[in-house]
């Protein structure tokens, strides 16, 4: 179903908004009409979205909220904080949507993970895919936490009519995205691995895994012009994949990441190290149906964007 929600006007809440996608989001909503002064950014620093009080307090006069902020982290970080990572996402989301519904709020907008698909999908992961299986082990906490707020929007849609929906990006990456090691995902980390490696003369690089799994990346500017579209144009209860259908392993992915940084040493596969989900790539064909959303950015040159912002903001 696709009716136009016009967003000039419009009082609009985006938590996480001061985030790597939040804030190409924030910039969509203003390209797309959105008022500048109507745009609500909370900081998580200043309000917990685990506390109910929180979420009562941030929707209050809203009119359209789009749910981005999230605990979340790759493969290290699942291994290491599962409950955490399952506890704070059902928390801040479960809440949100409850709150938003009681205020009144005409249209919540959840940006789900495809961690939520499970481990062995056909590929391209199709929508009606979600519930065939469970996820990969050491994303499943996370990824079941986001998966059941999309139970919630639905159940809420049947009971209350509250127009919740559900989008599914693909993993992102782009400038200003999370370059922690500690925390980071495949595209930031292993940019930042071979910067490291030139600035020391390393000719010798370990990457985690066997180079086998393979994985689908949505620049962060595409990713944020689909929330922003599907904010406007959809009003469904079906989740909503958002991708390229472009698929890379991660061997293919670090020969091209070195070849575009111009590292010329070795990669040493890690093969006593978890590989993750086996393949990941989406079928996107309901998000052009439904609200015309189809990526513009190209692989390679959203790489180049991404290394050369690092190269501009690393330590010297």
């Amino acid at each position: 179903m696709s009716t136009e929600l016009e967003l000039k006007g419009q009082r609009i809440l985006v938590t996480g908004g001061a985030g790597f996608l939040g804030k190409q989001v924030i910039a969509q909503l203003r390209a797309a009409g959105a008022d500048p002064d109507k745009i609500t950014v909370p900081r998580s620093r200043d309000c917990d979205l685990r506390v109910w009080e929180n979420c009562q307090r941030i929707v209050d006069q809203q009119d359209i909220v789009i749910h981005l902020a999230a605990h979340v982290g790759g493969i290290g970080l699942n291994r290491e904080k599962p409950a955490e990572l399952f506890y704070d996402n059902l928390m801040m989301g479960a809440q949100l949507i409850h709150a938003a519904y009681q205020a009144g709020v005409k249209k919540f907008t959840c940006v789900g993970t495809i961690c939520a698909y499970p481990k062995f999908t056909p590929v391209p992961f199709k929508e009606e895919d979600l519930w065939n299986g469970y996820p990969e082990e050491t994303n499943a906490p996370y990824g079941i936490a986001k998966k059941a707020l999309l139970v919630q929007l639905q159940s809420y849609r049947q009971q209350y009519g509250f127009d919740g929906i559900y989008l599914l990006p693909v993993n992102l990456y782009g400038p200003e995205d999370n370059f922690d090691p500690r925390s980071s995902h495949v595209i930031p980390a292993l940019i930042r691995k071979v910067h490291e490696a030139q600035q020391r003369g390393e000719k010798v690089i370990p990457v985690w895994g066997d180079g086998s799994p393979t994985r689908e990346f949505l620049y962060s500017e595409d990713a944020a012009r689909g929330i922003v579209m599907g904010t406007r144009f959809y009003s469904d209860g079906e989740p909503v994949n958002l991708g390229t259908g472009y698929e890379i392993s991660i061997k293919d992915l670090i020969e091209l990441i070195c070849r575009l940084m111009e590292y010329e040493g070795e990669i040493e596969w890690q093969i006593d190290k978890p590989n993750g989900q086996p393949r990941r790539c989406l079928d996107t064909e309901r998000a052009k149906q439904a609200f015309g959303f189809v990526a513009e950015v190209g692989f390679e040159q959203g790489l180049k964007n991404t290394i050369e912002w690092y190269r501009q903001h690393a330590e010297a």
